[in-house]
């Protein structure tokens, strides 16, 4: 006798390789015009599949968790965060959490420190300039659109998991010394091979950095942890970068900064209030004091389908009545 698909619910569009194979191992309701899925939708997906496939932009919170039927037993994250899941509702219902951590690693070190030259080396602003003004363009001039360069000045990075070392190494070859913040002191033969520093307070760390780059995940003992107190022990010419997420951040007290030059400039690929990005950070942007992103850090074609082969593995492991590879438990945030 064939063994009964998981029906799983997909909550938004992937790319067509991965709904392809879900659809060839499960019986896959996938979300083809990707329009985001209300609280009541989610509700009731929870309440007819078998696993729910979300992505960060879901909220799947106690309440959501508490209408879940009793079919529901996996919610296979399209994501490496999970803040966006309540993990402890999630395992006292028995209801298993997984994430794709990993594959997003190289893309987002790479936009990272795509945004740690745009910001002072004004790359925005020069590309925007020669588009608005090519015509009239004078060309080079020895004092005109004057940056700061990046090497030989420090780099603290808050969050040395995966993606804060990721960045280390590429920061390292650009000339960068390289410190860092993290709740456990990583293994040796990293800190030799970065020839990294360790601090233990973020905040001595934060006062004498140039760069600060921001990596670590967003949970409860994250949230504003760059809190305003925190941001004023900055240098005002130093800069601020941010992929990982906006509620890491005290934005309200970031863009007073800004607005006052107490900072030289922030890169930002996430906010505090996504999918809203604050009017006062946008007009930032136009005043060439920040570069901003729409949460674009991991987006590859080649991140994405990797996201999706660890959902499938995921699915297919719990399935067949093992442990998935990528569970997520509350003891883990």
């Amino acid at each position: 006798m064939a063994k009964t698909k998981p029906q799983i619910v997909v909550t938004r569009k992937l790319p067509d390789v991965v709904e392809t194979r879900m659809r060839e191992l499960f019986d896959a309701k996938l979300n083809t015009d990707d329009r985001p899925m209300t609280q009541a939708e989610l509700v009731e997906a929870a309440q007819t599949a078998d696993v729910l496939v979300p992505t960060v932009t879901d909220k799947i919170d106690a309440g959501v968790l508490a209408q879940a039927g009793p079919k529901l037993k996996m919610i296979a994250q399209f994501g490496a965060g999970v803040d966006n899941i309540d993990v402890d509702a999630a395992n006292n219902r028995s209801i298993i959490v997984t994430n794709t951590p990993g594959v997003l690693t190289e893309d987002t070190a790479d936009m990272t420190l795509a945004l740690m030259l745009a910001v002072p080396r004004r790359l925005k602003e020069g590309a925007r300039y020669l588009v608005d003004h090519a015509e009239n363009w004078e060309g080079w001039s020895p004092t005109w659109m004057l940056g700061h360069r990046i090497w030989g000045k420090r780099l603290g990075i808050v969050g040395m998991g995966r993606i804060g070392q990721a960045v280390a190494r590429r920061a390292k070859a650009f000339g960068l010394a390289i410190h860092y913040h993290n709740r456990r002191r990583v293994a040796a033969d990293i800190e030799e091979e970065l020839e990294a520093t360790y601090w233990d307070s973020l905040d001595q760390m934060l006062a004498r950095m140039d760069v600060v780059s921001v990596h670590c995940p967003h949970t409860p003992a994250t949230f504003h942890l760059l809190s305003a107190r925190r941001l004023k022990l900055m240098k005002p010419s130093a800069f601020i970068v941010n992929t990982a997420r906006g509620e890491i951040i005290d934005e309200a007290a970031l863009i007073r900064m800004l607005e006052n030059d107490q900072l030289a400039g922030a890169g930002l690929d996430v906010f505090e209030h996504e999918p809203s990005a604050d009017p006062k950070l946008i007009k930032l942007a136009r005043e060439n004091k920040v570069v901003l992103l729409p949460h674009m850090g991991s987006a590859t074609l080649e991140s994405r389908i990797d996201m999706g082969e660890k959902v499938i593995i995921n699915i297919r492991t719990f399935a067949d009545g093992h442990r998935p590879p990528d569970r997520v438990l509350p003891s883990m945030l």
